[in-house]
């Protein structure tokens, strides 16, 4: 059944879903999951079992934090120019610019990374980036630019350090 627990846990990283999945009992699950994950054997098995997914799909590092910093460094003007057209008004003479996609084609493999999707619209062609925000912030993590954890450094001097248990409940009943 560990076997299976780890095939489950890989799908969804759920260790409780995981468990339940394995055959294990729903009131147990959540129990027995945190205790599964904690073995030396379980833990070298899931290790075992991502690097060679890792290997067989050929997901590296390196080529993740590349496709993140494809989709970061994307810039607008890579996929849409601004153009200025005239429009005859009668006899008037009126500039109007349009936003003008660039085909395709021309893009480079980075640029057509970024994009998310490309549909038909009612105004013409929509083009959807991936979320620049969100690759900049994991790429920031991974370098480790931001830390979400305060790291708190101090000495803290114990005042009753080295009492016996009496002593202690000595000072308690001392008030």
């Amino acid at each position: 059944m560990q076997d299976r627990f780890v095939d489950e846990w890989l799908i969804d990283f759920n260790g409780t879903q995981a468990a339940i999945r394995a055959g294990y009992s729903e009131r147990s699950a959540r129990s027995i999951a945190g205790r599964l994950l904690t073995k030396d054997n379980i833990q070298a098995e899931i290790s075992r079992r991502q690097k060679d997914l890792q290997r067989r799909t050929e997901v590296t590092q390196e080529r993740v934090v590349k496709e993140l910093a494809r989709v970061a460094f994307a810039d607008a003007t890579d996929f849409v120019q601004v153009e200025t057209r005239i429009i005859n008004r009668g006899d008037i003479e009126v500039p109007l610019e349009l936003a003008v996609h660039k085909e395709t084609a021309e893009l480079s493999a980075d640029q057509r990374a970024a994009i998310a999707s490309i549909k038909q619209g009612a105004n013409g062609v929509e083009l959807k980036l991936h979320d620049k925000i969100k690759a900049l912030e994991l790429l920031g993590r991974h370098i480790g630019m931001f830390n979400d954890k305060l790291e708190v450094k101090a000495t803290v001097e114990n005042p009753f350090a080295g009492l016996s248990t009496e002593e202690l409940r000595n000072v308690i009943d001392s008030g």
